[in-house]
């Protein structure tokens, strides 16, 4: 079966393909995408970048008080649980946003770029109050900006973050030897320090051992946030003193300073175990399981070549002839299973547009339980269904969004999606969609949007013999090449 370039550029590097867009012709298109994508606007987080980092810095000061005022034994329960509401609605809203976002963008491949990034440099919304304001924020401002450029630059500003200090609880590491770790008796969090060895940079059984995880937390020791405000400083009287050996180089010594830590990571991003890593990641996330040596060795080739320079190394795995070879040895994530099911359904602009509207909390509503619709509202209207379409489907899917169960982000196998539950979920969705959203739609003009070339001999004869539209409209989204790239 042969599948044009266009057709697998959308399916297997975008977020697939959609009616009236026209897909990327060649690996050319996909990498012009990159530049176009930073100019292009964000829906998240909502307020904007500044406006959600003045909101956080506001409700994270009430609870701070609310805290204090614990402590001196007068409560405010009513002041904690407005808060924890207050920032439960800004994850949720974003949440949506960033479903839309990849929905609407004609940037599919930075899209994707932004995912692959965001799981690489995962945190979780669930961890705390902080997290529910600052997940979307991590990806807005360290990880979408930085994608195509160094990647020390981006391995610096997504660890370097406050998202990711409370993620990974980098703030209640103090040097055990420290100032303030002999005056308060606090002590090291190896978290940040393991994972920015054995997961963002030269990844597992590379050749690192426990004490090479140590002495990176020993280095990292000093750096925090700085409050009120969420910014990243160094406070010395929290940073271990002395001289620390990390894979066989030397920092710190009698002037410890910031300048530690920052050559401690840009010498991480620039090890070779990291650039083996980050390209098998990389070739394994967009062709196959197994990452395939003969994409792999280019990529790391140019890595070398350009001094990390991200662009040239999607460049390198683009111009593979096994990327653009037919195959679907992918199985797409619920993420992109429900994004790209949302693009060929294609629905009027105001109608998606309304349904987003729908998804997003309001005010009244309590936690996650919607608001009642309007009596003879439309159904895309109803935020019981709209959300049941986006941020609930990817709940029960198993992939929420900024949600991953560890610091190792979102599984990216076939075995961990292809299993009956899974399906079974799929294929509901794929019932609901086409009942509600596909209404003036036919099964074979779905499938030909939807799949273009790429749908096989078979499936567009079952899809022609369905017993009626609705269900010829969920073969369309339930059939095998529609799940996989």
């Amino acid at each position: 079966m042969s599948i044009s370039v266009p057709t697998l550029a959308a399916i297997r590097y975008g977020t697939g393909l959609r009616p009236g867009e026209v897909p990327p012709q060649d690996a050319q298109a996909l990498l012009a995408q990159l530049p176009a994508a930073r100019d292009a606007e964000l829906r998240f987080p909502r307020e904007g970048i500044t406006g959600r980092r003045e909101t956080a810095e506001k409700i994270i000061a009430l609870r701070r008080a609310e805290a204090k005022a614990t402590q001196n034994g007068k409560p405010n329960a009513r002041l904690r649980q407005t808060t924890q509401q207050q920032a439960n609605r800004l994850y949720r809203g974003d949440a949506v946003a960033r479903i839309a976002q990849a929905v609407t963008s004609p940037y599919g491949f930075h899209e994707r770029l932004a995912s692959f990034w965001a799981d690489h440099f995962a945190v979780n919304a669930d961890k705390n109050l902080q997290m529910f304001m600052l997940a979307a924020l991590h990806e807005a401002e360290a990880i979408r900006p930085h994608l195509a450029g160094p990647f020390r630059d981006l391995l610096k500003a997504a660890v370097l973050h406050p998202a990711m200090f409370f993620y990974l609880d980098q703030n209640r590491s103090v040097g055990p030897g420290s100032v303030a770790g002999l005056r308060n008796g606090r002590g090291l969090n190896e978290n940040l320090g393991r994972e920015l060895i054995e997961l963002h940079t030269l990844g597992a059984g590379s050749g690192y051992g426990q004490a090479d995880v140590r002495a990176a937390a020993l280095i990292l020791t000093g750096v925090g946030i700085e409050a009120p405000r969420l910014d990243i400083g160094y406070r010395p009287q929290r940073a271990e003193p002395g001289a620390f050996t990390l894979l066989g180089r030397s920092y710190g010594g009698e002037g410890r300073s910031e300048a530690d830590h920052r050559a401690m990571i840009d010498d991480l991003a620039d090890h070779p175990a990291t650039a083996r890593h980050i390209c098998a990641k990389l070739a394994g996330h967009f062709l196959a399981d197994v990452p395939p040596p003969e994409v792999v060795a280019p990529m790391v080739a140019a890595w070398t070549a350009s001094d990390g320079n991200l662009t040239e190394v999607y460049r390198a795995m683009l111009e593979q002839p096994r990327a653009w070879q037919v195959g679907g040895a992918k199985i797409k994530r619920p993420f992109d299973f429900v994004v790209s099911g949302l693009r060929a359904l294609d629905m009027p602009e105001k109608q998606f547009e309304a349904m987003m509207a729908a998804a997003m909390p309001q005010p009244d509503d309590e936690d996650d339980a919607p608001r009642r619709p309007k009596k003879n509202a439309p159904r895309h209207r109803n935020p019981g269904f709209a959300r049941a379409m986006t941020i609930w489907a990817l709940q029960r899917m198993g992939q929420p969004v900024w949600r991953p169960t560890s610091p190792a982000g979102f599984a990216d196998d076939a075995a961990s999606w292809l299993t009956p539950s899974q399906l079974a979920e799929r294929i509901a969705w794929a019932r609901m969609a086409a009942q509600w959203l596909a209404a003036d739609r036919e099964p074979a003009d779905l499938l030909a949007d939807a799949l273009g070339d790429a749908a096989r001999e078979d499936t567009i004869r079952i899809v022609g013999q369905a017993p009626n539209r609705v269900h010829g409209l969920a073969m369309v989204l339930a059939a095998p090449e529609f799940n996989r790239r």
